[in-house]
């Protein structure tokens, strides 16, 4: 399933340690549900479009100090150790080995560039060279526990690259925490520590859940710890522009740095959610945040102590709204579904016969009514699992039925295909930009990073970077690309677009 360009690379910022915003989540892809039969996957999909049936919770203001006391103790700290390393370029020839430093004219167009990052002899470098060590970097987060012996669930963004994850309780114990796995797809991690008889809470289900239900959030923004903020359900199955397959929950409650990973709870006291991020043009709580539902959560948490490892299901199309024009161009008798916008060669929603401009109304009886309602369904399926696609078609219904495939088998031929096009001195594997993400990031040409590797991950670069030039030629296509390294020696600068930034990265190549 592709989605459009967007992570951080867009104004929702996963929630990361100690008073910083930001995070790439996302980028894009959603989670499990071991078959169509599973009852707990078909209710974590389906509950975000359809109103909740049966006991409904009274009206009434829930005791939040009840709440707070009955899980509190089961609501942790998490701090981090990692490092980050900085942009490393060392370009010096035998020349400057022997003591010459090297020459750039100012009027060259990567003066500016190799002045602040890297060309030994030049101002402002320190010994004539641009290296600098790894730095320790720390955060902190929050996570709660689901199982006495020691299991915790919160984000993965939380503990991404950590060396070190320290679980603090609220008796003030502190252990060492062994992360079991980590699903940046869902930005779901699980942790374990070596203890018994803990405290836990108790897991809920959102589809009993409406929107306008008071909701709790329990965490540690800004280091402060088990801190208790309060709101309401603004919103169910929020689909979000950050490459997720995730229906997030969208609540008014007050979620800043380090609430990450913290559980949201329903008046009942039960966990229904994970804080995963907020939306802002400030990078602080501006009244809008999002949860990750705890039925997906749980079954990213299945899989990883199951298996070790999450997998993903993809349909192999990419999709955009249904808008009002649209829906009286198609004689649609409602502005709803996901309208099919292109279709991946030989993937799965090609040998099901679906084509551009089908729009895709209903999966295994489920109703699609946003088009973030589709990657959220398939991301709840497994690779190999069938589904029966309702769609319309030139003003006919039709049912077409598809066998999903396997998400990270794009990445890996396009890997191979990056491989194949540099030679292996670069290290990208690549792939087009659509007319949407040009439009959306404002450039004429260029090319997603869908995997970095070799000297390209070494110098920084990573997976969703825009690769916009290399040594000043526009990367307008993989033979561009090729082109320009080849022409190479020892370096080359490559422009990126990044955050809403370009910026160019120095790399070796290999």
């Amino acid at each position: 399933m592709n989605t459009l360009l967007s992570t951080p690379r867009r104004l929702v910022m996963a929630l990361v340690a100690a008073g910083a915003i930001g995070a790439l989540g996302a980028t894009g892809a959603g989670l499990v549900g071991a078959s169509r039969s599973d009852a707990v996957a078909q209710t974590a999909v389906s509950s975000f479009n359809q109103p909740a049936a049966g006991n409904l919770p009274t009206l009434t203001t829930p005791n939040f100090a009840e709440i707070t006391a009955r899980n509190g103790a089961a609501v942790v700290n998490i701090s981090v150790v990692g490092t980050s390393r900085s942009m490393r370029e060392d370009t010096a020839d035998s020349a400057s080995e022997r003591g010459a430093a090297p020459q750039i004219s100012p009027d060259d167009p990567f003066f500016e560039f190799f002045r602040q990052f890297g060309l030994p002899g030049m101002p402002g470098m320190q010994g004539g060279r641009g290296q600098r060590p790894d730095t320790p970097v720390r955060g902190e987060g929050s996570g709660f526990i689901v199982s006495s012996d020691g299991v915790i669930l919160t984000n993965a963004h939380v503990v991404h690259g950590a060396k070190e994850v320290t679980v603090k309780l609220t008796d003030r114990r502190e252990f060492s925490a062994k992360v079991l796995g980590a699903d940046p797809k869902t930005d779901v991690a699980v942790l374990k520590i070596e203890a018994s008889g803990l405290p836990t809470v108790k897991l809920g289900q959102t589809s009993q859940l409406r929107v306008g239900d008071w909701v709790l959030a329990i965490g540690s923004p800004f280091g402060f710890e088990n801190s208790v903020t309060a709101g309401v359900v603004s919103a169910k199955g929020r689909s979000l522009p950050d490459d997720s397959f995730v229906p997030f929950l969208q609540t008014d409650v007050a979620i800043n740095p380090g609430n990450s990973g913290g559980p949201l709870f329903n008046a009942q006291g039960e966990v229904v959610g994970i804080n995963s991020q907020i939306y802002s043009r400030s990078g602080g709580y501006q009244g809008v945040s999002f949860a990750i539902p705890i039925e997906l959560a749980t079954h990213v948490q299945q899989q990883i102590q199951t298996t070790g490892k999450v997998q993903h299901a993809k349909l192999g199309v990419s999709v955009q709204e249904v808008n009002q024009a649209f829906a009286d161009s198609f004689k649609l008798p409602k502005p709803e579904g996901a309208l099919v916008a292109s279709v991946e060669k030989n993937g799965p929603a090609a040998k099901a016969g679906l084509e551009p401009g089908d729009v895709v109304r209903k999966v295994d009886g489920v109703a699609i009514v946003g088009s973030g309602d589709l990657p959220a369904f398939i991301g709840q399926a497994l690779p190999g699992q069938k589904v029966t696609l309702e769609i319309w078609r030139k003003g006919e219904a039709k049912t077409l039925t598809a066998t999903l495939a396997d998400a990270s088998d794009k990445t890996e031929r396009l890997a191979q295909g990056a491989q194949d096009a540099d030679k292996g001195k670069l290290g990208l594997a690549l792939r087009p930009l659509q007319p949407e993400e040009k439009k959306q990031i404002g450039v004429d040409a260029g090319l997603v990073v869908a995997q970095a590797g070799g000297p390209a991950a070494a110098a920084g670069i990573e997976a969703g970077d825009v690769l916009l030039a290399i040594n000043g030629v526009p990367a307008g296509n993989v033979e561009a690309v090729r082109a320009a390294v080849a022409k190479a020696d020892k370096s080359v600068a490559v422009l990126i677009w990044r955050d809403g930034n370009k910026i160019f990265v120095p790399v070796r190549l290999g």
